[in-house]
């Protein structure tokens, strides 16, 4: 018998960025009882895993990206024993939880860089990269990511030397070339497993490697942050490691990793032998992020090259692909693609739609477009850029949107009374309604939750692939949401059997080949009969699912 597929290879993962998600205790700033609180919602929704961004004590520069604690829950968020709880009804709803780790750097407020930077000879001084060098020359030319441009290093009077960080000053990177820092580190990792988190999400995890003389990198790319250059051989070694850490967990621990380098080739070096058999390698990362489609525009050309890079890099070694169009870092895809509706759900079509792991961001399943944040309200280092793809989730339509408290944190994205989880919830037409009808589809589906992909159609207007059933595909992961299942079958949906995927990119009718007689299963557009035929078009900026006729 085949053995069953990893949970993550057939799961839909929800990222929730804690301070937006759902405020409890009245201080405008999303905690952890307001993510459990809302885990009936994300059920209903039909996600498999919720992926939180960072909820470790930390001063707060970076909002979290910034630790002082690996160990502990900052009390802007609530308890570890608040977290043990959300663990327990997150189990209970047969989802998985994934926790947002942050190994590059840590905040200079961390016991552990306050010991460093004391004095030359302390014990921890080679915990980070410091260089003892003239204050008026700089160890090399990286530049850091806040604010852009600037120079990586910032010196330290108290000691007399240059600090490396990549980010910010208040972000020291960490020296993973000392044994005692991947040992802390690994510590750090099964704290939280012991407590029964299924995976990681790994902050820029390519830039634990660096090359021990940190030297200048090219005069042509020194105008890019050193973030998108680092990618050295020690990298591997570490996440190697890494790996046999949640290796030795029982329950498919997922290594998510954040690889933010250029090149698609290069990304997938970080899955280390994983879909490569005899290779000499261990394994490194499950799943890394594929960004490209997240940066691109709505446009068949762009996804017909998403889609090949990804067959390129990915599929063809036996590596499973990652989606995403949105997350707490870039605008959101419905405000980037010009704030469509119509475009906003054919995307999530699309997405779920594609062969590999898809990430869906808060809000999206709500129709959410960034929010205009005043000057006077910026909160964010880069100097307000990713402010707007924070904002908190709107629960109710009235004032305060389900809030504990009238005044939040960042302001509400615009039009939140009317996406509003409430105010979508029994609109059969909401974008709510269409995302909570095709991970319903998809639950119940093999070809969608483990199928490859056959493009059929690629022309100046569509782009259309199948997802035929897989080889061995396992029942088990269809029968995780009950509800689901129940859903898309009072649609017409099979648990298995091919599925088309079509999209028309145009405001305008365009032609679909040879599938007229298939049976519509999902459609962005809510005049389209779901249980019909789809005919020979596809309506405008209409995306759809069919299942072959009978």
């Amino acid at each position: 018998m085949t053995e069953p597929a990893p949970w993550w290879r057939s799961a839909v993962v929800y990222q929730i960025y804690p301070r937006s998600f759902r405020d409890t205790s009245g201080n405008g700033v999303g905690d952890l009882r307001g993510i459990i609180d809302g885990l009936g919602h994300l059920e209903t929704l039909g996600v498999d895993a919720i992926w939180l961004s960072p909820v470790f004590p930390s001063p707060m520069v970076d909002h979290g990206y910034d630790v002082s604690d690996y160990c502990d829950i900052d009390p802007l968020f609530g308890t570890l024993a608040d977290f043990d709880e959300l663990v327990e009804a997150v189990h209970q709803r047969s989802l998985r939880i994934i926790l947002d780790w942050v190994p590059n750097h840590t905040s200079d407020a961390h016991p552990w860089f306050i010991e460093s930077r004391s004095s030359r000879d302390n014990p921890k001084r080679n915990w980070y990269h410091w260089r003892n060098d003239n204050p008026g020359e700089l160890p090399n030319n990286w530049t850091r990511a806040f604010p852009a441009g600037e120079p990586a290093w910032a010196w330290d009077p108290g000691s007399e030397a240059w600090y490396l960080n990549q980010f910010s000053p208040e972000q020291p990177d960490l020296n993973w070339s000392n044994p005692e820092v991947r040992s802390a580190m690994a510590d750090s990792l099964r704290f939280w497993l012991d407590r029964g988190v299924d995976g990681f999400r790994m902050d820029v995890i390519h830039l634990i490697g660096k090359d021990p003389a940190l030297p200048d990198v090219p005069a042509e790319l020194a105008a890019l942050p050193a973030v998108v250059l680092v990618d050295e051989p020690a990298a591997h070694e570490y996440l190697q490691e890494i790996r046999a850490v949640l290796d030795g967990y029982h329950g498919d621990r997922v290594a998510i990793g954040e690889v933010y380098l250029l090149d698609s080739a290069q990304i997938a070096t970080y899955y280390g032998s994983n879909g490569h058999p005899g290779s000499d390698t261990a394994p490194e990362l499950h799943l890394a992020f594929n960004f490209p489609a997240m940066f691109g525009p709505w446009d068949a050309e762009a996804w017909r090259t998403n889609l090949a890079g990804a067959d390129q890099h990915f599929a063809s070694k036996g590596l499973q692909t990652t989606w995403v169009l949105s997350n707490h870092d870039n605008p959101r895809h419905r405000t980037r693609f010009g704030g469509d509706e119509a475009v906003a759900r054919a995307a999530a079509v699309l997405l779920l739609g594609l062969p590999g792991t898809p990430f869906l961001y808060a809000g999206e399943e709500l129709g959410l477009e960034d929010a205009d944040v005043p000057s006077e309200a910026i909160v964010d280092p880069s100097g307000g850029r990713r402010d707007g793809c924070r904002a908190p989730i709107p629960w109710t339509a009235e004032a305060g949107h389900g809030w504990a408290s009238a005044r939040t944190w960042l302001p509400f994205p615009p039009g939140s009374n009317v996406h509003s989880v409430a105010a979508q919830g029994d609109d059969p037409r909401s974008m709510l309604a269409l995302y909570r009808h095709l991970l319903a589809v998809r639950s119940a589906s093999d070809a969608l939750r483990l199928g490859h992909h056959e493009v059929v159609q690629a022309d100046d207007q569509v782009l259309a692939w199948v997802r035929p059933v897989a080889d061995g595909a396992q029942q088990h992961g269809a029968q995780q949401h009950g509800a689901q299942q129940h859903g898309a079958q009072q649609h017409g949906s099979t648990q298995v059997g091919d599925v088309l995927v079509a999209v028309n990119f145009t405001a305008g009718p365009a032609g679909l080949d040879d599938r007229a007689g298939w049976t519509v299963l999902a459609s962005s557009n809510p005049s389209r009969a779901i249980g019909g035929t789809i005919g020979d078009q596809l309506m405008e900026n209409e995306a759809l699912w069919a299942a072959p006729p009978r």
